[in-house]
């Protein structure tokens, strides 16, 4: 009795007094934060490496390192608690950078990628299991277009990797030779004679992405031969050709795969003759000892990506799109029959997008995540197509499934980063009964990088509410309040517009658009996923398309609306919207159309809708968006841009731009920042000449956070 007093007095005092002594969260505490890296379980099921980014602000630098966990139950200890007197998670190269580790089938070693000798290059190093350490690592790869992408055969016998190189080039010394010349040359110029010339934030400069395998080094025996020989074997390209294969990504699930007897490999490529205006990724298998290679998806003339082998070899599964040239359809999760060429839908019946997926060891079902209404859960179905069941709730990503059936993943919130996690065994039984099912099954963390960081700084968790928007449909908004928040107090507002447009707001951390450090500083934060969101089925989201001012405007300002009338702590008066891309788009648009706001803050919107759509990159985005092109209609592309209302033009903005950023062209900054300079609007212009469409520098992200603070502070806080 007397122990249960205790703990009651230390629960009702002690608790709140630690409460009370955190503080606000910092963007140096951010800066502090450990990035983790998607799992990766041994063969052995024994330990799971992953990758970890340490970012050093004073040197501006982010450096990942390869780090180690033993997976639930390997040490017979409870799944996912941490030994006491300290984590169970270690670095396991310290003296290296390293990323994307990748096991050897025998479990004996493991590929990585570091840049230790210079560029991008793949690493082996020896792995001893019993005591989960490193014994050497050796660089394999010496290219000078370095490498990345690795991926360990399963049958062990090769290596897999990605190149940017010369098409025209048939061996290293070629690509070698024409990289030197390129970098040594005094002439900058780049002659184009095809669309795509650039792509997100750089010129491709006449190089394509190409796989090539190599010979992975053999196990040393008795006869002592040096443990990296090759037989000599050179890097053989298996995607020659002037094509991107595999094709451009900004992460996410691989876009190429090994067949499970390591005989073949399946990728995506896009050939189609003018790509600035296609999305019709196809998937190609060749086999790994080369030759010409067979599109299984030629039927198809929208998106195939992301193929993955099922265990047993039976299949290839992708994910898969129906509109030709729309790159936010529904995307579909596919089975390709490797013996009859049939093809099934699994998720026929499900209106939301499939995203990172994983097959179960014995390849009867398949676990993906999918956005649902601010959250990432996890589902599953199987190979008949079974309608999908919530396994576990949450923002969930990065599955993958160790050899006896244990399931990890990634799981972030708003209030704290990416951890490694634990399902489980057996979870072929485990599901909710349905999305809110608050008895589902709760995973258990493997890892707990973060935990002294955020013990130490005050947040508030992500509150959801609902609201009748355009269409007379149900719209989802969200609201975070400041720490140490006093619901007698009035509050200012920053009111965040998400980009994409098709994306949206969630119980998702983010380093560069993090509620928790807007609200930081005395805000409350809400946010609003508009028509054209994802996560709220597909007619949800097809309704932005010609329409961007349209609903999307009517939700927004019907949102923060029902916000000011229901949160009395809300101070109306003292208001500011800040977007980036689309929601850069709706800052221009709001500017020209609504005076409710204090400031605006617009980074890489869109300024001008035909200028917009002349240094664009992938064009297919624009024609689809605003139904076609300048030249074919006119009409819409006059209607929704945010130009023509300049006269309107009144309210404080801050305009953010970079000038690698190829997706929005910095010229729609420099045209807005104009505009405003020019009609006497108080305004100033934040410019990165080293940025593309995020800002993702350590020390230009600081200072694009105290830039854009400092400008609602000087308009609100008056």
């Amino acid at each position: 009795m007397r122990r249960f007093l205790i703990q009651l007095f230390t629960f009702f005092y002690v608790l709140p007094a630690l409460s009370q002594s955190k503080r606000p969260f910092t963007f140096e505490d951010m800066m502090a934060l450990k990035r983790v890296g998607e799992p990766v379980p041994s063969p052995d099921a024994k330990w799971v490496l992953f990758s970890v980014v340490d970012v050093d602000l004073a040197a501006s630098k982010k450096t990942p390192h390869i780090w180690i966990v033993p997976l639930s139950g390997s040490s017979g200890g409870a799944t996912g608690v941490p030994p006491v007197g300290g984590a169970r998670e270690r670095v396991l190269i310290p003296d290296q950078d390293g990323d994307r580790p990748r096991w050897a089938p025998d479990g004996k070693r493991f590929a990585f990628m570091s840049t230790k000798e210079g560029g991008s290059q793949v690493w082996i190093a020896d792995f001893d299991s019993a005591a989960g350490t490193v014994k050497g690592g050796t660089k394999l790869t010496s290219i000078a277009t370095e490498a990345g992408g690795e991926l360990w055969s399963p049958d062990g016998k090769n290596i897999l990797f990605v190149a940017d190189v010369y098409p025209e080039c048939t061996d290293e010394a070629c690509n070698a030779k024409k990289l030197k010349d390129t970098e040594e040359s005094r002439v900058k110029a780049i002659i184009f004679d095809r669309l795509l010339y650039r792509h997100w934030n750089a010129y491709k400069r006449g190089r394509r992405t190409h796989l090539f395998v190599v010979r992975a080094p053999r196990v040393p025996d008795a006869s002592g031969f040096d443990r990296l020989e090759r037989f000599a074997s050179l890097p053989l390209d298996l995607t020659p050709g002037d094509y991107d294969s595999p094709v451009f990504s900004l992460g996410g699930q691989d876009n190429y795969a090994f067949s499970p007897d390591g005989q073949e490999v399946c990728y995506t490529s896009n050939h189609d003759q003018v790509e600035a205006i296609s999305t019709n990724n196809d998937l190609w298998i060749v086999p790994v000892s080369g030759g010409p290679a067979k599109n299984i998806t030629a039927d198809n003339p929208a998106s195939d990506s992301t193929p993955l082998y099922s265990p047993d070899g039976k299949y290839i599964a992708y994910r898969s799109q129906q509109r030709p040239g729309y790159e936010s359809d529904r995307f579909r999760l596919m089975l390709y029959d490797r013996k009859t060429g049939e093809k099934k839908n699994l998720t026929e019946d499900f209106d939301r997008w499939v995203g990172t997926y994983a097959w179960t060891p014995e390849s009867k079902s398949i676990y993906f995540n999918a956005e649902e209404a601010g959250w990432a859960p996890i589902w599953r179905t199987d190979e008949m197509g079974t309608k999908p069941k919530v396994v576990f709730r949450g923002f969930l990503d990065d599955l993958a499934f160790s050899k006896v059936g244990e399931l990890v993943f990634t799981k972030m919130s708003l209030d704290a980063p990416n951890e490694i996690y634990s399902g489980g065994y057996n979870l072929l039984t485990e599901t909710c009964t349905d999305f809110h099912d608050t008895g589902c099954k709760q995973p258990k963390p493997l890892t707990h990088l973060n935990d002294s960081v955020l013990s130490q700084v005050s947040m508030s968790p992500l509150e959801s509410f609902w609201f009748t928007g355009a269409h007379n449909d149900k719209v989802q908004g969200f609201l975070v309040k400041p720490p140490n928040f006093d619901p007698t107090k009035k509050y200012p507002v920053k009111f965040l517009i998400h980009g994409g447009p098709e994306g949206a707001w969630g119980d998702d951390w983010s380093y560069r658009w993090n509620s928790e450090l807007f609200a930081a500083n005395g805000y409350v934060v809400i946010m609003i996923n508009f028509h054209g969101s994802t996560g709220y089925g597909q007619k949800f989201i097809d309704a932005i398309n010609g329409d961007w001012g349209g609903a999307p405007f009517e939700d927004l300002m019907k949102g923060l609306d029902y916000a000011e009338k229901t949160y009395p702590f809300i101070d109306k008066d003292r208001e500011c919207a800040l977007g980036a891309s689309y929601g850069g788009y709706a800052i221009n648009w709001i500017l020209g159309h609504i005076d409710r706001f204090k400031c605006l803050v617009s980074h890489d919107g869109m300024f001008d809708t035909f200028s917009a759509w002349g240094t664009t990159e992938e064009l297919w985005f624009n024609n689809w968006e605003f139904q076609g092109t300048p030249y074919t209609n006119h009409d819409l592309y006059d209607k929704w841009s945010p130009r023509n209302s300049a006269k309107n033009f009144k309210t404080p903005t801050l305009v953010v731009h970079g000038q690698l950023d190829y997706r929005l062209d910095v010229s729609e900054g420099f045209q807005l920042f104009t505009t405003l300079q020019t009609m006497g609007v108080p305004s100033k212009m934040l410019y990165f000449p080293d940025e593309g469409h995020w800002v993702l520098k350590p020390q230009n992200s600081q200072l694009w956070y105290k830039t854009v603070n400092d400008w609602v502070d000087q308009w609100t806080k008056k």
